[in-house]
């Protein structure tokens, strides 16, 4: 909608059908139950960025809103290919846009493409002006945007894109101008005779920036080599950052700005790992050429061994075979532990901080977690200073466990339970009294959940307890895991927390904490719509986003308590009355025109209710019915003879004859 009668025709804002891809989404991210404070000052740097809109209101309106009032307050933030996060209220059915921020200007990049588009020229007619915000170019591919966390109590930020690059934000209510404090941090500094093949990292600008009110850069890390942030986390009352890549994982105090820790993932067969997305060919290539060396050296080997080393091998293959079905149980099916070698093993998948029993059980501390591509979980004991001596003592970190889980399937996601088998809350939420404080007298339990199976280990001895397997059972892989609160319609007070699993069919499994008992199941994407599994993210209340095109986001509900649907209602239009009242309402006005068209009315009805008395009445003289049966016998005399006698002056009718 344009609006032509303000000078410069601005665009009126759209209060629905936004363009969510203005530029390809790469990534979302959830947040439940928005503090006000937080809210507004969003929605205020939102209203600064708005300027060129227009102040007409939307012109199309219609129809009665029935839903209720949102109970709460939701943020929907998701992550694009040019570098920008969009704040979205997902509080109703429709995404409002509330605030844009991008990270664009931090960098240098090549000059925007569409300059010579927005340029006016005064020779040309008619002159042409960009409208909208579809803008589906990339200035660089390297600025776009794979990770975002968000604390909804501190208000900090942080994105992290392709090139290796995590920046942190703080919300600011005015304008600033400030220089962006750099660090690089070397993922391989273990490691020697690794050379990485892929795209240079960005150029960040060194000179003093402008940045608008709303979320502003403070720090940024920039891992080397320079590749796609797989993985993050953010403590912001520790004041802690973690990432990960292919190549490893690190910590960021964004305090003091001073890394902390960084921790080597590679493995000595993890090459791909170091080509980068341009030199998959390469790799192609040398799979294929590995392959079809090992079915040569096959066919040699079967070709040397004798008869009697044939029937040997068989019989052993074969005693094997039946060793594995007995140890099986008859639903589960056999799953073949991963070679250690297999690309990738390296790859960060999940980090995650917890203050929990790692050492001893005497002492609980802080810790972080990292979980790998290769079923290896990593855990890091930290020590934070107190905040009296938070600026003078520096964070220090040294490893205190390592899991490797047999099976060697990818690492989903951790999670610790305290002495009542809850989750840990995030950081800050105790303290703002928004949640109970942890139970930390009783033993904890760590939860790790991989694309195969969940696995429930105590702390600090780390040593199995139970295990749920999922690949054997079902056939399918975890792709998404979240723990999910759900409520209870009938009391407020009682809720639980399950663990909410999307697997790679698009089956979406609540499982039971901590007994790791199958709940529901439920069919909620397509097993072919890769895409939108990977896009999906869930939210705290049991709820669910994912894409089912580029362009359109789908909503979806595991809980009855929160439940977001379009309720409406369409008035129809109101038709012009009847003709009668219309004539009543006009009697008032012409009494005497009125009283004349009454008395026709009545005349008129009088001979409407007459009508079909006459013809029952014709069927019930004999006279007429005798001369019906001679006309049906081929009697000369016509009909109209028969009724060409003229009737009498003030004679009247009976039963269709004259008398």
């Amino acid at each position: 909608m344009i609006d032509l009668q303000s000078p410069g025709w601005p665009v009126i804002q759209c209060p629905y059908l936004i363009s969510l891809h203005c530029s390809a989404i790469t990534c979302s991210h959830h947040i439940s139950s928005i503090p006000i404070k937080l809210w507004e000052r969003i929605i205020s740097a939102g209203r600064k960025q708005n300027t060129q809109f227009s102040n007409m209101p939307w012109p199309i309106n219609g129809g009665v809103n029935l839903a209720p009032s949102p109970p709460q307050r939701d943020l929907l933030l998701t992550g694009h290919e040019d570098g920008t996060v969009r704040f979205w209220d997902a509080s109703g059915v429709c995404l409002q846009l509330m605030y844009k921020m991008s990270t664009v200007g931090v960098f240098h990049t090549d000059s925007d493409h569409n300059d010579n588009v927005n340029s006016n020229d005064d020779e040309d007619w008619p002159p042409l002006r960009k409208v909208g915000s579809f803008d589906p170019y990339s200035d660089d591919p390297r600025l776009g945007v794979q990770k975002i966390y968000l604390c909804k109590y501190s208000g900090y930020l942080s994105v992290a894109g392709t090139a290796g690059q995590i920046l942190v934000l703080e919300l600011n209510d005015e304008g600033a101008e400030h220089v962006v404090e750099q660090i690089l941090v070397d993922l391989l500094q273990e490691q020697d005779g690794y050379r990485w093949k892929g795209h240079e990292r960005l150029r960040a600008r060194e000179d003093s920036i402008h940045f608008p009110p709303g979320f502003q850069p403070f720090a940024l890390v920039q891992c080397q080599p320079p590749a796609a942030i797989t993985s993050l986390a953010l403590h912001s009352e520790w004041r802690l950052l973690a990432f990960g890549t292919s190549h490893g994982f690190g910590l960021y105090d964004f305090q003091q700005r001073r890394p902390v820790m960084v921790k080597c993932t590679l493995h000595a067969s993890d090459q791909i790992a170091l080509e980068g997305p341009l030199s998959r060919v390469k790799s192609l290539k040398k799979s294929l050429r590995q392959s079809f060396r090992r079915i040569r050296r096959s066919q040699v080997n079967k070709r040397r061994a004798g008869p009697e080393s044939r029937v040997q091998e068989a019989n052993a293959r074969f005693e094997q075979e039946a060793l594995h079905e007995m140890e099986l149980a008859p639903v589960q099916r056999r799953i073949e532990a991963r070679s250690a070698e297999d690309s990738f093993t390296g790859f960060v998948r999940t980090l995650y901080f917890a203050d929990t029993y790692l050492r001893d059980s005497s002492r609980h501390t802080p810790s972080l977690w990292a979980g790998t591509n290769g079923g290896t979980v990593y855990a890091y004991s930290l020590r934070v200073p107190p905040t009296e001596r938070r600026m003078e003592e520096a964070v220090s970190a040294t490893q205190a466990k390592e899991i490797q889980l047999m099976h060697r399937a990818p690492v989903v996601g951790i999670l610790v339970l305290d002495g009542h088998n809850v989750p840990l809350p995030e950081p800050l939420e105790a303290a703002h009294d928004l949640s109970k404080s942890p139970d930390m007298q009783g033993s904890h339990q760590l939860l790790v959940t991989s694309e195969e199976q969940f696995k429930v280990f105590t702390l600090p001895k780390v040593s199995s307890k139970l295990k749920l397997k999922l690949t054997a059972t079902e056939g399918c892989r975890v792709r998404k895991m979240a723990v999910c609160t759900f409520g209870s319609c009938k009391s407020e007070e009682h809720s639980e927390n399950h663990l909410t699993v999307l697997t790679n069919l698009g089956d979406i499994q609540v499982v039971s904490l901590p007994q790791l008992k199958p709940q529901v199941r439920y069919e909620c994407i397509r097993k072919e719509d890769v895409s939108g599994i990977a896009s999906c993210v869930f939210t705290k209340h049991g709820q669910g986003f994912y894409l089912i095109s580029p362009s359109e986001m789908e909503r979806f509900s595991l809980s009855t308590c929160w439940l977001v649907a379009p309720r409406g209602r369409v008035d129809p239009p109101e038709f012009p009355q009847h003709t009668r009242l219309q004539r009543k309402s006009s009697k008032e006005q012409q009494p005497e025109r009125t009283r004349l068209s009454d008395r026709s009315n009545r005349d008129a009805d009088a001979h409407r209710a007459q009508g079909p008395l006459m013809e029952n009445a014709l069927l019930n003289d004999d006279k007429m019915l005798k001369e019906i049966q001679n006309t049906l016998e081929g009697t000369r005399t016509s009909f109209g003879e028969r009724h060409s006698r003229p009737i009498g002056v003030g004679l009247r009718l009976s039963n269709g004859a004259a008398e």
